[in-house]
């Protein structure tokens, strides 16, 4: 199987460490997760791409107006990765206004308790509900995670002791949507759909729109549309390949990808050599941060292809994932 790595030298790095491109190198012999330009300790990827200078730019252009909410609302209904065995969303009152009153909780008296009404609660979900970004740690390569952190030595009982989704930093740069839904002219892309580098092509042309190097990319498949009806958004969902991954980090820089399903990538999952899928090839190989079910829709209503794109996780120590609620701001 063929695997890509980032350029290892800090050497023949820019001094600013604006730029980490490189020549794609093909790995010899075992395949293993790729080692960052960054150095030894990097723990976020290509999120080293942003600088000062990058966030300043792209909030300079931000023209006021409409802010876009591209998180999803959490419930009891949403779509899970329940058939993997991990926990849907659940939500559990621990005090109710009438509990408090009986019980007391606070030693205050009934009387108390019975003017100043009390509710509190609980939640309990996989961190990868949601609108979530994926940590780096999500997904390696023959025991490692990018940069070479192996299982064995730093994932403990608590979680993972280097790239948890504490380690990474709000994210502020310029966004763009690739609207392959609408470039196709359907509503939903059909299940199973593979995203080509032909389709983000001309999508792009299509919304007369140019990719840099440090972009938050997003891809619409218009699943979104259906997020309501839980079997048909998880079957067999729509999504990128490998050589449409390759094409928008490789050659058009991409920092981080982003889209409107649960998992990016198509379904049934396309591999190298049936073990190396999307999600491997971009955690493990070349640092790219993931970020699934993100709400496309009203970005794709208004025609807004770029903007001012403003997110940041939980910071949940130790975990491979983390809930965050992300703003998308139009730019002049």
């Amino acid at each position: 199987m063929r695997t890509y790595v980032l350029a290892a030298s800090l050497a023949a790095m820019l001094p600013a460490l604006a730029h980490a491109e490189g020549t794609p190198k093909k790995r010899v012999g075992t395949a293993a997760a790729a080692r960052s330009p960054w150095g030894p300790g990097d723990e976020i990827g290509r999120l080293n791409l942003m600088t000062d200078a990058s966030r300043a730019s792209i909030l300079a252009r931000i023209r006021g107006g409409k802010v876009y909410d591209l998180g999803v609302e959490y419930h009891k209904e949403m779509p899970s990765w329940s058939l993997l065995g991990d926990p849907t969303y659940q939500i559990w009152m621990t005090h109710t206004p009438n509990g408090t009153v009986v019980d007391n909780p606070l030693l205050l008296g009934r009387k108390m308790h019975e003017h100043v009404s009390y509710s509190g609660d609980a939640v309990l979900m996989y961190t990868h509900t949601g609108t979530h970004i994926d940590s780096l740690a999500h997904f390696g390569l023959n025991g490692e995670t990018w940069n070479g952190f192996s299982h064995k030595e730093h994932l403990g009982d608590l979680g993972w002791k280097k790239a948890g989704a504490e380690k990474l930093p709000p994210i502020v740069a310029r966004g763009v949507l690739i609207d392959v839904a609408a470039y196709k002219k359907v509503d939903v892309l059909p299940d199973g759909y593979r995203i080509m580098p032909a389709d983000l092509q001309g999508a792009l042309k299509r919304q007369a729109v140019e990719l840099r190097e440090g972009d938050a990319v997003f891809i619409r498949t218009g699943r979104m549309r259906v997020i309501g009806d839980k079997s048909a958004y998880l079957k067999e969902e729509p999504g990128i390949g490998l050589d449409a991954a390759r094409w928008l980090v490789e050659e058009q820089g991409a920092m981080m990808l982003g889209s409107d399903n649960l998992s990016l990538e198509s379904f049934p999952v396309e591999t190298e050599d049936n073990w190396v899928p999307v999600h491997t090839y971009l955690s493990a190989e070349q640092g790219v941060a993931i970020m699934e079910v993100v709400d496309l829709e009203e970005l794709s209503r208004d025609r807004v292809y770029e903007f001012a794109f403003i997110g940041a996780g939980l910071k949940l120590r130790g975990a491979s994932g983390a809930p965050m609620r992300p703003i998308a701001i139009p730019v002049k």
